[in-house]
């Protein structure tokens, strides 16, 4: 009976770049999920009108097949002439907005401002001119020395863009707690969706 012949080197070539790829996947690279997410066409998304509380634009909104388990229909609240806005969908989503004129460095302010907090660190997994989402966690003091059993991780979703529509900017952001990352992926697309009307 023959036995096969093997290509040692063949093998260990195998290997090795079966761990290089491995290696590879640690890391700060993006979550590369998120990046696949937000990139989507908009099938679960709805087109809304924002001229109605005055600002000359449509934004895409999740709508029923999105699953973020709120109702589908949303609500603005906006007081007329002010320069804040609330879209809602239910109690799931709350995207905020605010009117800056025409101050263009939104997104380097709170860049800053992340980086010079001392309670959180920061992971951006999307870091554009015009949009950021990051994930936050809670620094604790002792946590070294805590046992492995004790406590609950401190980890949310943020998201924080800016637009331009029609020579104004508009801060678009997510509410100061933050939500799961499911719930923030769909924030920034719609944060990515907003346009002037024509």
């Amino acid at each position: 009976m023959l036995k096969p012949t093997l290509n040692k080197g063949l093998i260990l070539i195998e290997i090795m770049s079966s761990l290089l790829t491995l290696s590879s996947c640690g890391g700060n690279t993006p979550d590369v999920s998120v990046v696949e997410d937000i990139t989507d066409d908009y099938y679960e998304f709805q087109d809304f009108n924002l001229n109605t509380y005055g600002i000359p634009a449509f934004i895409s909104l999740p709508d029923e097949t999105a699953n973020i388990g709120a109702s589908t229909k949303p609500e603005v609240n906006h007081i007329q002439n002010d320069i804040q806005w609330e879209v809602n969908i239910g109690s799931s989503f709350q995207l905020l907005i605010e009117d800056y004129g025409d101050i263009t460095d939104l997104i380097e302010v709170e860049k800053t401002a992340l980086a010079e907090q001392l309670f959180f660190h920061v992971n951006y997994l999307i870091d554009e001119p015009g949009l950021i989402l990051y994930e936050r966690i809670l620094l604790v003091k002792g946590i070294e020395n805590a046992s492995p059993n004790v406590g609950v991780e401190h980890k949310s979703y943020h998201v924080y863009g800016a637009k331009v529509i029609n020579g104004v900017t508009y801060e678009l952001q997510s509410r100061e707690d933050g939500y799961e990352k499911v719930i923030i992926e769909l924030m920034a697309k719609s944060i990515r969706s907003l346009r002037a009307m024509k």
